[in-house]
């Protein structure tokens, strides 16, 4: 499978939200990742239901939802009804995790969970055969902008390691940090989803940075 390139709406002009998610419909994007912040687990607050439901409105691809949020359990329904076509909670914000990783599956959506840097991916070994995906945060959540932190690589490497043995199929993203100067280390460690940010909505052309990170050719390492 080719890697998966998810710009990162947090990134946009909100001011020209439509022309940016007709910018990324009409490029080689895969996913529009859409991050939700409540002010509570992370330090800022993002968008919630009107402006995913506006960015489904013109999406001509999937909506990659990341709740960086309190209590996700009991916005799972609302998420998915506004047009989310992957839900990702975190780790560190479900209590219980396989309930919550049931209530996405059971709206249709794919079922994500995400680490934040300090959190070891050893503790997803009890649930990860029930995961769609992993998403290795690769900054602190909460702002764009941040620099990559160089431990996920091992993260990823170990996670993917992991998953070749009761989930092959596992999608692993990350998120933080990324762009052309990195994006091949992030494949090559076992990665194939890539949030990108400050990185395309900065560029002098965001197709022609999409573009280029789809175009990045990573040697994954097989491991087991």
């Amino acid at each position: 499978m080719s890697h998966l390139i998810a710009p990162s709406v947090l990134s946009a002009d909100f001011a020209n939200l439509q022309r940016d998610i007709e910018m990324i419909n009409s490029s080689e994007a895969d996913w529009f990742h859409v991050d939700v912040m409540d002010g509570v687990f992370v330090p800022n607050i993002s968008f919630g239901f009107p402006v995913v439901e506006a960015i489904k409105k013109h999406a001509k691809k999937p909506l990659d939802i990341h709740l960086m949020i309190v209590n996700p359990d009991q916005y799972i329904e609302r998420f998915a009804a506004a047009g989310a076509a992957v839900i990702t909670v975190h780790y560190e914000a479900c209590t219980h995790l396989h309930r919550t990783v049931q209530a996405i599956h059971a709206t249709g959506c794919k079922a994500g969970v995400a680490l934040n840097p300090h959190t070891p991916v050893a503790l997803l070994k009890d649930i990860l055969v029930d995961l769609d995906m992993v998403l290795i945060m690769s900054v602190n959540p909460g702002f764009g902008g941040q620099q990559f932190i160089v431990n996920s690589l091992n993260k990823i490497a170990e996670l993917r390691a992991m998953a070749a043995m009761v989930n092959p199929d596992l999608l692993i993203e990350v998120d933080g940090g990324i762009g052309i100067h990195n994006a091949a280390l992030l494949l090559n460690a076992g990665a194939n989803v890539l949030v990108a940010g400050n990185a395309v909505f900065a560029a002098p052309s965001p197709t022609e940075m999409i573009a280029a990170l789809k175009q990045v050719e990573g040697r994954l390492v097989q491991h087991g």
